[in-house]
């Protein structure tokens, strides 16, 4: 198996690789492991990650960050001017902030350019598919190869809540897929997007990503890499590029998370609050893009769901990251590790990059939400698995809502 990474691509020759590619530089993150975790009902099982308030542009157009961000910056011996300059690609061990609590994410205005979202690129994260061998749970044959079809542009017109999220780690610059989702603290007005754990948090050996960023309809025309290379920020970004100013994954993705292998896959998701970099127009990102998707914590049993639809920007060859592709497939069950929740299996042929991107199926009032997340395939790309959403997932994502409730 693989693990679909931020822009990671995955290994060849027996090895299973990502499905994420990186992209966005965002100050801290989560780091970009595949496969996610199942909760568990006791303990503290998500982790937060914030900014605290998010920078702002004031009337001579200049980024004001706000002083708490400036003394949590100093508590880790960060000069501000110092990190906006360059200092953020220091990726020493001793200074990569991991706790939950650590998560800082200054906007550097203009970072995100058309170019640098681009040329992120699809690092090599594979996993062993002898992992699979001790697996005690339930785990059905491994599904026909379902070919990605490419979305009809324009994006926003067939998939509006549909995104890339870019993001800096130690490899480079690199990328993953994500989903606007609803808010229930802001009914209307969300600025919620979910994603894959290990495309904010290194996992175990790491922590948190740095200038994480969102781009709703990247790409919306659908234009070639040709094409990509003289477009305007405005037609790689027509809705703008929205910075996280917090992010929770969860507890079990940082403590288990790898790089290789299934540790911390059934608990491999992450909701962003985002915001716009230069302020915008007043308006919330749901406004923005004209949606938002529900998320369905009790979708039903795999046996009882008849088709999930996977969306993402697959960036592994044979893809190169700059379009929106989908998958339908009637589900599997893929366990990775018998004390953990099985996971949703899908037949899928797209590759790294695609991390992250949003699996929607009928919840359980049979209207569509999202149920899952793409996390890990295998290095032959004919496959697809996602996490089973449950009471660890609806804690995370809880905890960003509230975190933002009245404001």
């Amino acid at each position: 198996m693989r693990f679909i990474r931020p822009s990671f691509t995955a290994r060849r020759g027996g090895t299973a690789r990502r499905r994420t590619s990186p992209v966005l530089g965002a100050v801290v993150l989560v780091s970009a492991l595949a496969l996610t975790a199942t909760a568990c009902d006791s303990g503290d099982t998500n982790a937060d990650g914030q900014a605290g308030a998010s920078a702002t542009a004031g009337g001579d157009g200049k980024i004001t960050i706000p002083d708490d961000i400036k003394d949590r910056l100093k508590e880790h011996g960060i000069d501000l001017d110092k990190w906006k300059n360059g200092a953020w690609k220091d990726w020493d061990k001793d200074d990569w902030l991991r706790e939950a609590q650590d998560y800082i994410n200054p906007i550097i205005e203009g970072l995100w350019d058309p170019d640098r979202m681009r040329e992120a690129e699809d690092p090599e994260r594979g996993v062993d598919d002898s992992d699979l061998s001790g697996d005690q749970g339930v785990t059905d044959p491994t599904p026909q190869a379902v070919d990605a079809k490419a979305v009809p542009t324009t994006y926003h017109a067939n998939a509006p809540e549909a995104g890339k999220v870019f993001f800096d780690s130690p490899e480079g610059t690199m990328v993953c897929s994500a989903t606007v989702v609803q808010d229930p603290a802001h009914p209307g007005k969300s600025n919620l997007v979910w994603t894959a754990g290990h495309c904010v948090h290194a996992g175990k050996e790491g922590g948190w990503y740095r200038n994480i960023a969102f781009v709703p309809s990247y790409n919306d025309s659908g234009m070639s890499s040709k094409e990509m290379e003289t477009a305007t920020k405005e037609q790689v970004a027509p809705y703008g590029v929205w910075w996280g100013d917090w992010v929770r994954t969860s507890d079990q993705w940082i403590a288990q998370g790898g790089q290789t292998g299934g540790d911390g896959a059934s608990y491999d998701f992450a909701v962003i609050h985002v915001t716009p970099e230069a302020g915008g127009s007043g308006k919330s990102l749901e406004e923005m893009v004209g949606s938002a998707l529900p998320v369905d914590f009790a979708a039903p049993a795999v046996p009882k769901v008849d088709s999930i639809t996977a969306t993402g920007y697959p960036a592994a060859e044979p893809f190169d990251g700059q379009k929106l592709y989908q998958c339908q497939d009637k589900p599997g069950r893929l366990s990775i590790n018998a004390e953990d929740p099985t996971m949703y299996r899908i037949g899928c042929t797209m590759t790294g990059g695609s991390s992250g991107g949003g699996w929607v199926a009928a919840g359980s009032d049979g209207k569509p939400a999202l149920v899952s997340n793409t996390s890990i395939g295998p290095a032959s790309s004919g496959w697809l698995a996602g996490p089973r959403l449950g009471d660890v997932a609806k804690g995370v994502y809880d905890s960003v809502s509230d975190k933002f409730a009245g404001r």
